[in-house]
């Protein structure tokens, strides 16, 4: 199978330690967390993909009115590619497949670290959350395994 992510989703799974909108939210994306670990591959999309699904379906928990497609988020999702596309050295759009293997993980996490592709991050909600858990060299993090992911 594969996973369907949208740009800016890329960067949020590098931080994702089991927080989030909903509990329906955050059990749909400990599932997708655990099948990119699995090696799943992402086929890349343009707006809602499968993390925005429980925020998407009817009488969902969570957001009002869900932000996935606001042009903001939109935003987001295309400077979040270009700036993993420079780290990859590979162009990224919709319809383009990677594997998000632990060696790529590790490559985005020391960018993302380092502010080199925060640039999405600026104006997210979770922004504060993401950089405590970067400051904290990504302990306990699910993509790869909790602690493992800590950076050397």
């Amino acid at each position: 199978m594969t996973v369907r992510l949208r740009g800016h989703h890329l960067l949020c799974i590098l931080t994702y330690k089991g927080e989030g909108y909903s509990p329906a939210f955050v059990a749909n994306l400990d599932r997708i967390a655990a099948r990119l670990t699995a090696g799943e591959d992402v086929l890349l999309v343009d707006g809602p993909d499968d993390v925005c699904a429980p925020l998407l379906a009817p009488g969902s928990v969570g957001e009002e009115r869900p932000h996935c497609n606001l042009d903001r988020v939109l935003d987001r999702d295309k400077r979040a590619l270009e700036a993993v596309s420079a780290i990859l050295s590979r162009a990224l759009a919709a319809g383009e497949r990677l594997t998000l293997g632990p060696e790529t993980a590790r490559r985005m996490r020391s960018a993302f670290e380092t502010g080199e592709i925060r640039a999405a991050c600026v104006g997210c909600e979770w922004s504060e959350l993401c950089t405590s858990i970067a400051d904290a060299r990504f302990a306990a993090t699910l993509l790869h395994g909790g602690s493992e992911n800590a950076q050397p």
